[in-house]
């Protein structure tokens, strides 16, 4: 980035007066207000930014909300009361649209279903007398198509099993159901803050990476150093740059979904106020990413392959575009490393289940122990020159 496209004018930093020879007190507050203004004013002329923060994630959210972001597999609680060691079972766990979850508790099936994260929850009982098999179903008016989805497998399982006993007074397999009233949860729901968490992760690792390394090859920063400009004001600028360009693409996104796709905003202005807070918390995570990155790259065409290998997992593995429940045990042990998997988490529960700040707390320590780490690794890698 050429110093003229930055827009940083050192001179406008110095303290002489030229018309009164007199020296001003020197203001570090207007020194960062300065490089704050000059770095916002670069952000927007600079198409990539641009491209990541706001294009990518609104084509994302269009496409994906169209299409309903979905392959057909229907997740299935089972109850910690189901019996796992019948033929029944075992015909439905090799069913490959069902996806039988056994590792959340019964209160987290319980919310899950209400919401239609699950199609329904399975409690199947044996018996010594016919019917020899009981499969109890609990339903949601949130699941929609995909707890009828899950409905159509029982019945056809069912009806094999049933089928030698079919001039039998009783069935062999018997299904009972249930249904619950919940609020429906529609894939914008699931998806905004996915496109919110991919948004902040590009701003603050590309960005910041991009912006560091070229102010240090252009020698802007040494420029900077003849002033009385103190170190903490250029970085604090930078950020406070980034974080107001942040705050003004997340609240795009978020009043284009709900206006134009529904996205839930439970607590309507507090909602969207709980989730812009999130979304600096995140970006100061993410953009000491971009300072690791700065301080290792040589030049400019090294700082993409080390931006991608920091940021592909988390698009891929942080719950960005489909649900973690998917991902096989392995996978998900280390999607739940990754700290934009708790950052989406934290959206999602704000927006959709109305949760406060005090809610997510588990949330903003993963994220807390994130920024030690990575700062810690930042402080040693950043250089100056």
């Amino acid at each position: 980035m050429a110093v003229a496209a930055a827009g940083y004018k050192i001179n406008d930093l110095m303290t002489n007066d030229p018309m009164t020879n007199n020296t001003k007190p020197y203001s570090n507050t207007k020194a960062t207000l300065a490089i704050a203004k000059a770095s916002f004013r670069s952000i927007l002329r600079s198409p990539s930014a641009v491209v990541f923060s706001l294009a990518f994630p609104l084509i994302f959210i269009v496409v994906f909300a169209n299409i309903g972001g979905s392959a057909v597999t229907a997740d299935v609680g089972v109850a910690k009361t189901c019996d796992t060691a019948n033929d029944f079972y075992r015909g439905l766990k090799t069913h490959k649209v069902a996806n039988l979850i056994t590792s959340q508790s019964t209160a987290e099936m319980e919310k899950n279903l209400s919401k239609g994260n699950l199609a329904a929850i399975i409690d199947i009982k044996k018996s010594m007398t016919p019917p020899y098999i009981t499969v109890n179903t609990k339903y949601s008016t949130a699941s929609g198509d995909k707890g009828n989805i899950f409905k159509m497998i029982l019945t056809n399982i069912a009806y094999n099993a049933n089928k030698p006993a079919q001039k039998e007074p009783s069935p062999i397999v018997e299904l009972q159901e249930t249904t619950i009233r919940g609020r429906a949860y529609k894939y914008i729901d699931f998806l905004l803050p996915g496109m919110l968490g991919f948004s902040l992760l590009s701003s603050g690792v590309f960005g910041t990476a991009f912006v560091f390394l070229s102010l240090r090859l252009t020698l802007v920063i040494k420029r900077f150093f003849a002033t009385p400009v103190k170190r903490y004001s250029i970085v604090l600028g930078e950020a406070i740059a980034r974080l107001v360009f942040s705050w003004i693409g997340a609240l795009f996104i978020i009043l284009v979904g709900h206006f134009l796709f529904g996205f839930t905003l439970i607590h309507g202005v507090t909602t969207v106020i709980n989730m812009l807070i999130l979304s600096a918390l995140g970006l100061i995570v993410f953009m000491g990413f971009g300072f690791i990155i700065s301080g290792l790259a040589k030049n400019e065409s090294t700082v993409p392959p080390l931006s991608n290998i920091i940021t592909l997992p988390q698009f891929l593995l942080s719950g960005t575009f489909f649900a973690t429940t998917a991902f096989p045990s392995w996978l998900q042990s280390l999607s739940n490393i990754l700290p934009l998997t708790y950052l989406n988490k934290a959206m999602r529960d704000v927006a959709f289940e109305g949760a406060g700040l005090g809610d997510v707390t588990h949330d903003l320590l993963i994220l807390a122990i994130w920024f030690v780490i990575v700062y810690t690794a930042a402080v040693k890698t950043f250089k100056w020159e």
